[in-house]
């Protein structure tokens, strides 16, 4: 299902640069505010953010000035949540997608131009958690969902759940771990998708920064 929203122009002549962010919040409206009050100190805040586990009262999303929030229908306190920012939803064509899981929500982008210097006139940005079960297989979202086909450019974002050798070269891993990670990364291969972070490298910080 999509909800479609805003207008489009040349987002190249508009937007020199499309900055993305991704971050799980730990339901925590301090995480929360302090993520969003760090983009207004950057030069270049962030089009979208990808966020997993928002905070939420009552079901509804946290709100910040400048940014548009959209996560998957209630029942239930929201997963996932992309917000969009004011500036973007100025000039070019968003829609929200809302797919079977509720793990999982994405905003397409449009601009029949073309998209930053690019062929594509589409992209699609997936804020997804992977939760774990005790009963699947796999995670709470399989891979064949978590990675589709896509004749444009898929941007999926989120907190995995996973380890991989390819992802975590120095890490021991169990073989229930390397069985479960597998399957979604062979999914990627089948597509394909590309890993975008340094092998190794992790992109989450310490709550003790001393250590």
């Amino acid at each position: 299902m999509e909800n479609f929203f805003t207008r489009y122009t040349d987002s190249s002549a508009v937007f020199p640069s499309f900055p993305i962010v991704q971050h799980n919040c730990l339901g925590s409206w301090d995480v929360f505010l302090s993520l969003f009050n760090s983009f207004t100190m950057l030069p270049h805040p962030p089009l979208l953010v990808a966020i997993q586990d928002p905070p939420s009262r009552r079901s509804v999303l946290p709100t910040f000035p400048g940014f548009m929030s959209f996560a998957p229908p209630p029942p239930g306190s929201p997963r996932v949540a992309i917000y969009v920012s004011c500036t973007l939803n100025q000039h070019l064509s968003c829609s929200t997608v809302f797919h079977e899981s509720s793990e999982m929500i994405s905003v397409n982008v449009f601009s029949p131009e073309g998209l930053f210097g690019s062929p594509h006139h589409s992209l699609r940005v997936t804020s997804v958690y992977l939760l774990r079960t005790n009963s699947s297989p796999y995670r709470s979202v399989p891979p064949v969902r978590t990675f589709s086909f896509l004749s444009y450019p898929h941007l999926v974002l989120g907190d995995f759940n996973l380890h991989h050798p390819l992802a975590d070269p120095g890490r021991s891993l169990s073989e229930r771990e390397f069985i479960i990670s597998t399957r979604y990364f062979d999914a990627t291969f089948d597509v394909p998708y590309h890993l975008l972070n340094t092998p190794g490298v992790y992109t989450w910080f310490p709550f003790d920064t001393t250590s």
